[in-house]
């Protein structure tokens, strides 16, 4: 249900505009700000909802576009809130953001165990067979040799990015004997116990999984692309708990037909409303629907009770120690 309006004249308020969990309110109300919470306004009716009123944040998950139009709308604005993983920020424009004076908060803390679990489920999936094997017993089939399977075991797991997401995925890789390197193009990235840090090219000659951490942007299209991809001195499998967009998936299709790619698990699609793909994403999605060796999910990796309750406990953390360090009084011009 929505909460109510704001009192006029009220301060610390700000505008939720998608589906949260429950918790986000109580949570919000012991640091002293009021939820609007109005999951029920589209896209074309926030810039409206933002100019009635002076709020002084916006908690926004996937439902629209933060612009340099939108903010002006808001004048009031102090930070946007965004709950999701450090992948996720895709949708926010940031030198808007960053000309307008608004702070950008997010919560890549909150899913990055779920995502890390999640990966290296996918990878079992993929190595062992294990979607494939049960549809073909639920049809009767038995068929043990044709499943027999891969070991993580003595593979070197390469890792393209090592933040919140890469780092979860290399601490659970930590028991099962294998080596894993990661790539990230951050030079304050830094190197720990579970990765060794090394350049592509050294990722290229050395590993048998790719694993995708990096997050999108104009830059990242189709980062993972078909040059990028016969680069690897071995077959490769390709996991993807990232953005779809950073994936050629036309390259990848290619790959996995010429063998030079072994299988691939994807949680994210280049387009991730099947009733709205180009003709050449339809024909990639068929392929890779129908393939043997490819896992899809639904854009699950983040998504389990625990983070969903997580993210707004970072999300508020972080909202409560910006505030704290912002002199008092209105914002806005």
């Amino acid at each position: 249900m929505p909460s109510p309006p704001p009192a006029p004249g009220t301060g610390g308020v700000c505008l939720v505009v998608d589906e949260m969990h429950p918790s986000l309110l109580p949570l919000l109300a012991e640091i002293g700000v009021q939820a609007d919470y109005r999951p029920d306004l589209t896209a074309a009716d926030i810039p409206a909802a933002l100019a009635a009123h002076p709020y002084e944040g916006l908690v926004v998950r996937s439902k629209l576009r933060v612009t340099a139009a939108l903010l002006a709308r808001g004048p009031h604005l102090r930070y946007v809130a965004r709950a999701g993983a450090g992948a996720g920020t895709d949708n926010i424009d940031q030198p808007a953001l960053a000309a307008a004076g608004v702070a950008l908060l997010n919560a890549p803390e909150g899913n990055r165990a779920a995502v890390g679990e999640y990966a290296l489920g996918l990878l079992l999936a993929l190595f062992r067979n294990i979607a494939r094997a049960d549809h073909e017993v639920r049809r009767g089939q038995w068929r043990r040799e044709a499943n027999r399977g891969e070991e993580i075991g003595g593979k070197t797991v390469g890792l393209l990015g090592y933040g919140h997401m890469g780092r979860a995925f290399a601490r659970r890789l930590a028991g099962f004997d294998c080596t894993v390197l990661a790539h990230d193009v951050d030079p304050q990235c830094a190197a720990d116990g579970y990765a060794a840090l090394v350049s592509l090219p050294e990722l290229q000659a050395r590993a048998d999984v790719l694993s995708l951490h990096i997050p999108y942007s104009a830059a990242n299209h189709h980062f993972v692309n078909a040059g990028l991809l016969a680069a690897f001195a071995k077959p490769l499998w390709v996991l993807n708990t990232a953005r779809g967009e950073v994936l050629d998936h036309a390259a990848l299709v290619s790959g996995l037909q010429a063998g030079t790619v072994r299988g691939a698990a994807l949680d994210v699609l280049e387009n991730e409303r099947l009733s709205a793909l180009t003709r050449a994403q339809q024909v990639a999605f068929d392929f890779l629907k129908n393939a043997p060796n490819v896992v899809l999910s639904p854009h699950i990796g983040g998504w389990t009770h625990q983070s969903y309750v997580r993210i707004n406990e970072v999300l508020v953390e972080k909202i409560r120690a910006f505030r704290a360090s912002q002199p008092e009084g209105p914002a806005g011009g």
